[in-house]
């Protein structure tokens, strides 16, 4: 049963006056539930309850927090179809996406119990020498943070996703600002989460989440002064706005912001000969995967002007036009993609390939495929913008030099994409290869970059604008990074020390004299 009320800590509170609903944007109807907009007192208060949680759970054992985050797994399936039906209800995307993003989050936290579980992710150091030397270094978890709901995945990554579990798994209590397109499922997934609190023994305020129709509940929360980290996935003026608030507080703290990317693909000649048409139906089924709400979506493609690529933009936009168009997550991003959508339609001088003539049903999205030449991308920064939805550019590049200028020029990006069939062309495209690697991060060779893996190795990240700091990532195990803060203990009795800094700890790494070049220099 949803509420409509906010979660501070354990408990459901709804004193504010302003109350707002979700949207079904396939039937293009108000959902029933009504919710209610969190107060100052109750941010306030899920803030204090956060601030009092750190002092407990910080220093919880990673083996009991590990219970945690599997437990918070299990109830999350223990919803059921409940969380399906209102999943789907509040975002337009199908039961098989709902069905898939729910494992997806059950996958990401069970592996964040895992990395706990081994214990490696503190990174103890001890440099040990004779009665002399004893330093030991680790990281510690820094203290109450805030996760934004992300508007395109309202399970993996919003109140139970991947910054939620790596920050539970450093230590830190979250405060989720809930997404107001899905506030409905943001609640299941809280009420799931404060049940594995309860089972599991965890303090009171390590977890709440706060509803909100606009940016007032998430301004204040990233401006109060015990809040010492944000995460973010949305828009570029979402983010930076986050980055401007964060950094003018009397205390700075850093804003993890994953934000726009047009995610570029390279087609270099030797793979239009041999697979024109294949690749074309990959890349027209990750162009309209999600309705191209995925922050990885190719907007980008580049290659060098000849027959085999026009034959594969002709099939590209065969295969477009023959995909049923989908649903948006909103009326207001649909409204959005179509503003950005004409914005880039406003300028002169490119090639339309899709069909525009189609009616489609409220709310719903056509694909749209246009083509450029290389002098004129060069020339005119509209076409390097990020349209959010099923929008590609295809760029033709009259030379290899022409195609390096134009990733030289290119802001930075989640990810790049090289597809190649000959390994001598290759090597003839190495500083091409350079370039790209230089300007994202995560270079993918022959598949999609809609391809996210929940792993160790993997980088969603990159240069700005794609995030805020290009050194982290908010998928995979090593998100973790982003919430702890390293710490070094000299001369300290071995009884006294962190487990994982102790002597009897096979995980640490002991280094000795060699590696100490600076002593007493500072």
């Amino acid at each position: 049963m949803i509420t409509g009320k906010n979660y501070i800590g354990s408990s459901l509170s709804a004193k504010g006056d302003i109350t707002f609903r979700t949207i079904n944007p396939v039937e293009n109807l108000v959902n029933q539930p009504f919710f209610v907009e969190a107060t100052d007192d109750e941010i306030n208060h899920a803030v204090a309850l956060a601030t009092k949680a750190f002092n407990e759970y910080s220093t919880i054992s990673d083996a009991k927090k590990a219970d945690f985050l599997e437990a918070i797994a299990n109830e999350i399936e223990a919803l059921g179809d409940d969380l399906l039906q209102i999943y789907t209800k509040e975002s337009g995307l199908p039961a098989g996406r709902a069905t898939g993003e729910r494992a997806r989050t059950m996958v990401q936290l069970k592996a964040f119990a895992t990395m706990l579980r081994e214990g490696s992710w503190v990174e103890a150091i001890i440099n040990k020498v004779g009665d002399t030397i004893d330093i030991r270094r680790m990281l510690i978890p820094i203290g109450p943070v805030v996760v934004f709901g992300a508007s395109n995945f309202p399970l993996a990554f919003s109140t139970g996703g991947g910054d939620t579990a790596s920050a539970l798994a450093a230590g830190c209590p979250v405060i989720v600002k809930s997404h107001p397109l899905h506030a409905g499922t943001a609640e299941m997934v809280s009420s799931a989460i404060i049940k594995a609190v309860q089972k599991t023994g965890m303090p009171d305020g390590v977890f709440s989440n706060l509803n909100s129709s606009g940016i007032a509940v998430g301004v204040k929360l990233v401006e109060h002064p015990d809040i010492k980290a944000v995460g973010f996935t949305g828009s570029i003026k979402g983010g930076t706005a986050l980055c401007e608030i964060a950094a003018k507080r009397e205390i700075p703290i850093p804003v993890y912001a994953e934000m726009s990317s047009i995610n570029p693909v390279v087609v270099l000649p030797s793979v239009l000969k041999l697979a024109n048409k294949e690749w074309a139906q990959k890349y027209a089924a990750a162009i309209t995967m999600g309705t191209g709400q995925f922050c990885t979506n190719p907007g980008l493609i580049l290659g060098i002007a000849s027959q085999e690529l026009d034959d594969f933009a002709t099939n590209l936009a065969a295969e477009l036009n023959a995909i049923q168009p989908s649903c948006m997550l909103h009326p207001n991003i649909k409204a959005l993609y179509e503003s950005h959508k004409n914005e880039v339609l406003a300028q002169d001088g490119y090639t339309q390939l899709t069909n525009l003539d189609i009616e489609v049903q409220e709310n719903f999205a056509l694909q749209n495929l246009i083509s450029v030449s290389g002098e004129l991308f060069l020339k005119n920064k509209a076409f390097h913008n990020e349209v959010f939805g099923p929008f590609s550019v295809i760029v033709k590049c009259e030379t290899k030099e022409e195609l390096d200028a134009i990733i030289e020029n290119l802001e930075g990006q989640l990810t790049g994409t090289i597809l190649n069939t000959d390994v001598t062309e290759l090597v003839s495209f190495k500083t091409t290869i350079e370039l790209l690697k230089n300007k994202v991060g995560r270079l993918i060779f022959n598949s999609v970059p809609t391809g996210v893996e929940v792993c160790s190795a993997m980088t969603h990240g990159g240069p700005y604008p794609s995030t805020s700091d290009s050194k982290f990532t908010s998928v995979g195990t090593t998100a973790v990074k982003r919430w702890v803060r390293p710490v070094s203990f000299q001369g300290w009795p071995n009884e006294m020390l962190p487990e994982a800094l102790q002597n009897e700890n096979p995980l640490s790494i002991t280094r000795t004299l060699n590696d100490i070049i600076t002593k007493d220099i500072i």
